[in-house]
């Protein structure tokens, strides 16, 4: 079947972005102050993401301001994916390095713990904080609290949101005291990811894109990379995001973060499409980089009656579970509720209160539109549906 793709082509015209919805204010973890967003010069195309909502000048625009007096919040990378190390420096320096006592999840008392989710945060570290504290996760202090639950972020860390920087710290450093804990709190790559890894790499190198020339710099900038983000992101940043998994299979859910098939085009296993796109990524080839970001930008593919099921039961039947858990596309949109004329506020992003379910129930997505005023979701798995 042929995907839709929210890519936009050249000559519609640029993007509107908007950095926040809302004022925020970082709790406990502080962000950096912020700086403006800036434009970019030149001809490059467009890569909008959700033209219906970025596209319109009905979207509102706020800026918003955050004051600091610490440095930036603490960096913490897994050595392995399952083995964290606490690691700390300037950016620049050598830092120094701490052990964390790891405990194997198969030594746990009572086995596995309950498993949760988390939709897409995109910068949202208030909101984030907020949800995890309100199912158990975390202490007043954003310590792991919940002792051998599973927690699976499903991507999109950074962009349009005020602090993706502080988002990945934290959950880095959660994964950390989850281990030790006897649970763990593990991630998988959003294309937003991807997108921040070809920015920090590669920037204006030019790639080859369907509409044109692009490069990475600029595809980041139009799809809400914030300044901020790139001046405090370091090394251990780009080191854990290029680990991370596409794809797993959690208690018979395959969690996923885009809702496409074109995990298919990189193995049959879950094994596989993992070590595929590590090994692509690890090749640091703008073009290929740029072709793993353009595959798993694409969505929709389960939306349609008549073939989203037979897309979903596809992905079922090679990578194994009987549902799919994806992030990715806001459920606004999956709705038809952004974009529409009637101005009936039932239908919008804040009308998102959990996960919606579809294609003939074997489908979960979890992105509830934070960057669109909807809301931040943290669920348990299994759903009671």
């Amino acid at each position: 079947m042929v995907e839709g793709s929210m890519t936009q082509g050249a000559g519609q015209g640029p993007a509107m972005r908007t950095d926040t919805l809302r004022d925020f204010r970082v709790p406990v973890v502080e962000p950096v102050p912020y700086a403006a967003s800036q434009g970019f010069a030149g001809e490059a195309p467009v890569y909008g993401e959700y033209p219906a909502y970025y596209g319109g000048s009905a979207v509102p625009v706020r800026t918003m301001s955050t004051e600091s007096e610490d440095e930036d919040p603490e960096g913490y990378t897994p050595t392995q994916r399952d083995l964290p190390v606490i690691g700390r420096g300037a950016i620049g320096g050598p830092g120094d390095t701490v052990q964390v006592q790891y405990v194997p999840q198969e030594t746990a008392p009572g086995g596995p713990g309950p498993l949760y989710v988390v939709g897409d945060v995109h910068g949202y570290l208030d909101e984030l904080v907020t949800e995890l504290h309100a199912q158990g996760l975390i202490d007043t202090e954003c310590r792991w609290s919940a002792g051998n639950a599973r927690l699976w972020f499903l991507g999109d860390f950074t962009d349009r949101g005020p602090d993706g920087i502080g988002v990945i710290d934290l959950v880095m450093r959660l994964s950390a005291e989850a281990a030790a804990a006897g649970g763990y709190c593990k991630a998988l790559m959003g294309n937003h990811e991807l997108l921040l890894i070809g920015a920090k790499r590669f920037g204006d190198t030019p790639v080859a894109s369907g509409a044109g020339t692009a490069t990475f710099q600029a595809a980041w900038l139009l799809n809400g990379g914030q300044r901020t983000d790139m001046e405090r992101l370091q090394d251990v940043h780009l080191q854990w995001m290029s680990r991370l998994d596409a794809a797993v299979l959690e208690e018979d859910h395959l969690l996923l973060h885009s809702d496409t098939t074109a995990y298919l085009d990189y193995g049959d296993s879950v094994e596989d499409v993992n070590d595929t796109i590590h090994e692509l990524l690890n090749r640091n080839d703008a073009d290929v980089t740029w072709d793993l970001f353009r595959k798993f930008t694409k969505r929709f593919a389960f939306r349609d009656e008549d073939t989203g099921p037979q897309a979903v039961r596809e992905l079922l039947g090679t990578y194994g579970g009987s549902r799919v858990v994806h992030g990715h596309s806001p459920i606004p949109y999956l709705l038809g509720e952004v974009g529409t004329e009637d101005g009936d506020a039932a239908h919008g992003p804040e009308a998102v209160d959990g996960p919606h379910v579809y294609a003939e129930g074997l489908a979960i997505a979890m992105d509830g539109g934070v960057t669109m005023a909807g809301k931040l979701l943290v669920v348990q798995l299994p759903l009671n549906d």
